[in-house]
């Protein structure tokens, strides 16, 4: 097993590295939601569940994948956290996720038709928007707080970071907010939550994740 499995491991789960600076954060992401609900923005709203669900359930498989290869997960995090709910996820990052959702779909005009250098916004932007924050764990990577162990996940084949993590993130979020019917746009993070879950507490009853 590589180190950096071992020290996300030896970290999991670990209610002794609490601190206190995660409340704040929390009624950050809290203030977040309350504000889009008293607007009714439920689009964002639903839209900010639907991210952190993608992200619940990409981490459920890292960790899956750690425990089946024996070696490492695809990401792994090992930097100092208030808690380590995953191998591949602390609390820390989990809320910045859940702010996700809401901040980018922000970002979206009005217009679906809108075209940004002749693409569609949403392709566009759901890119560039991938880009940047692939960008942005290549600068945690070079910190040594996010590691990659695999070749193909890893700087510079970033291209199945971009396709698998973070376009499932915004191109998700973009059809919640774009999808007419109320229903269709509960659907996707009940589904998303319906699974996870039942999923996260066979998982880490068994000891899987």
């Amino acid at each position: 097993m590589h180190e950096s499995s071992k020290i996300a491991l030896s970290m999991l789960r670990d209610l002794s590295l609490f601190k206190w600076y995660v409340i704040p954060l929390f009624a950050v992401v809290v203030y977040m939601y309350a504000v889009e609900v008293e607007r009714k923005n439920w689009s964002l709203v639903l839209a900010g569940i639907t991210v952190a669900g993608i992200d619940w359930m990409l981490e459920v498989i890292n960790a899956l994948f750690l425990h089946f290869s024996g070696f490492s997960a695809v990401w792994t995090e090992i930097g100092p956290t208030a808690y380590q709910v995953f191998v591949g996820l602390n609390i820390e990052t989990f809320f910045m996720f859940c702010m996700m959702g809401i901040t980018f779909g922000k970002m979206l005009p009005s217009d679906k038709n809108l075209k940004i250098f002749g693409i569609p916004n949403r392709w566009a932007l759901g890119a560039f928007n991938s880009l940047f924050c692939v960008f942005v764990e290549i600068i945690l990577n070079k910190a040594n707080v996010l590691v990659w162990n695999y070749s193909w996940w890893n700087f510079p084949n970033i291209p199945l970071i971009v396709i698998f993590g973070y376009s499932l993130y915004f191109f998700g979020s973009y059809y919640v907010i774009d999808v007419p019917e109320m229903k269709k746009k509960i659907l996707a993070p009940a589904l998303l939550w319906g699974i996870n879950i039942p999923a996260s507490i066979l998982f880490i009853s068994l000891g899987w994740i």
